[in-house]
């Protein structure tokens, strides 16, 4: 049914509404002959009762009918430079983000709405009809945060204008979906994960288990046997330096068979690769520094702003709610026994037998151990300081810490024997990275 202003006059609205005053028809009768409900009649009642001469039915335009000619131009050079991107084979995005261009004709005061976008775009031919998908049946399987930490990283040129890829690492808790860690790295390494997984420990505490894949920093995955090789370890018979932090904390970890395992980290690297790399192009950036910034200000919106389809809350609003609830399955971190340091348990591993010199061998350097009997193992904890560039040593024997010592960094890029006193070794690559510098701040 149309509009009401369009199917009766002034005159015989206000006919009906004294009739209805002066008892001569009912509310239902009036509701039924204009075809509107209760709360509308009573609204229309109101205005008529306080300016009975001078009420009106005449519909009030409080938004401008057209676009300002400032805006008119500004959205059609937004449509038309999108489809240049959409049409570069070089760049990973295969579609049009009219909410991204909102957000930017926002920013700069323009505010116009979605459906104006839309249908600007078809009129401009920057348009692709979004094929059919399935239904959406994803669901939270977690009942509590803290209760599974999905963490996983993507390997992108997240700048068309960069020289090189960077990895990006995130933490996201289940229940809530918010992203508890977000940055990049150069290069994704052994060191990178230990570090990105203390500052969502030391930020939130120690959740109940990490949802990680195969990936060789995560698990010793051993290839099947040939008639030319026979393997004497097996898959997970050797504990990487990653999940024996794991263990000394008491975090379960659970590995992903595949990509599609994932799926609930893996989305969210959908939308920021395409977010980070159109406001890369807009703004020309290149740099990592430039680049982080734009990460922080997506990861920002999408748990503080952005309403997660699965869970229909914004997720940072989620993620405190429970918590202020209790229904929470964080741990307060504390360190384990016998350590006082958190760099005796974020830190990379390696043991040595001390010599005859009463000196251990570690990288070209000879190292006097005191206090340890000859022929004896002790633990080498291995802290790096990017800003300082020293490798700092704490060794440990018996459960006592004996020495430390400070070493250059440089030259650090080495094969740590395995855990388990195996032939197996682990390479790990040190890199200059900083990530509890750049980790996503609490909203």
């Amino acid at each position: 049914m149309g509009q009401i202003h369009k199917r009766f006059t002034d005159e015989q609205v206000r006919m009906l509404l004294q009739s209805y005053g002066q008892g001569q028809i009912s509310r239902d009768d009036v509701q039924e002959m204009l075809g509107i409900g209760r709360a509308r009649f009573f609204v229309l009642l109101k205005e008529y009762r306080q300016d009975p001469a001078g009420f009106s039915i005449a519909y009030q335009r409080t938004t401008p009918a057209r676009l300002a000619a400032e805006a008119e131009a500004e959205l059609a050079k937004a449509l038309l430079r999108e489809k240049e991107l959409v049409e570069d084979p070089s760049l990973p995005i295969s579609g049009y983000n009219y909410t991204a261009i909102k957000d930017r004709l926002a920013q700069k005061g323009l505010h116009v709405s979605l459906t104006t976008i839309i249908k600007r775009a078809k009129q401009l031919d920057c348009h692709i009809p979004r094929r059919k998908r399935k239904d959406h049946d994803r669901e939270v399987l977690t009942a509590s945060i803290g209760a599974l930490i999905q963490h996983d990283s993507s390997l992108h040129q997240w700048s068309p204008y960069a020289q090189e890829k960077w990895h990006l690492i995130t933490s996201i808790d289940d229940y809530s979906r918010k992203l508890l860690f977000a940055d990049f790295v150069p290069q994704e390494t052994t060191w990178a994960h230990i570090q990105a997984t203390q500052a969502v420990f030391q930020q939130y505490g120690l959740p109940v288990r990490y949802y990680v894949d195969s990936l060789r920093v995560f698990r010793f995955v051993q290839g099947r046997d040939s008639v030319w090789r026979k393997h004497v370890l097996e898959t997970d018979d050797v504990d990487t330096q990653w999940s024996r932090m794991m263990g000394l904390l008491g975090v379960d970890v659970v590995h992903a068979l595949s990509p599609q395992a994932k799926g609930k980290v893996e989305r969210p690297y959908r939308w920021l690769q395409d977010r980070i790399v159109r406001t890369c192009v807009y703004e020309n950036l290149s740099a990592l520094e430039e680049v982080r910034e734009v990460l922080k200000a997506e990861v920002n919106r999408y748990n503080t702003q952005q309403v997660h389809s699965t869970t229909g809350e914004i997720p940072n609003l989620r993620f405190q709610k429970a918590k202020k609830e209790g229904n929470s399955l964080f741990r307060k971190f504390t360190l384990p026994e016998p350590y006082r340091s958190p760099k005796d348990v974020f830190c990379l591993r390696a043991t040595r037998r001390v010599n005859g010199y009463r000196r251990i061998s570690l990288f070209k350097h000879e190292i006097e151990v005191p206090n340890v009997p000859l022929r004896e193992e002790v633990d080498i904890h291995l802290v790096p300081d990017e800003i300082k560039q020293l490798m700092h040593l704490r060794i440990w024997f018996h459960d006592r810490m004996v020495h430390s010592v400070s070493l250059p960094l440089q030259g650090f890029r080495v094969h740590f024997s395995s855990v388990a006193n195996s032939q197996q070794a682990c390479l790990i690559g040190i890199k200059k990275y900083d990530p509890l510098a750049n980790r996503v701040p609490a909203a």
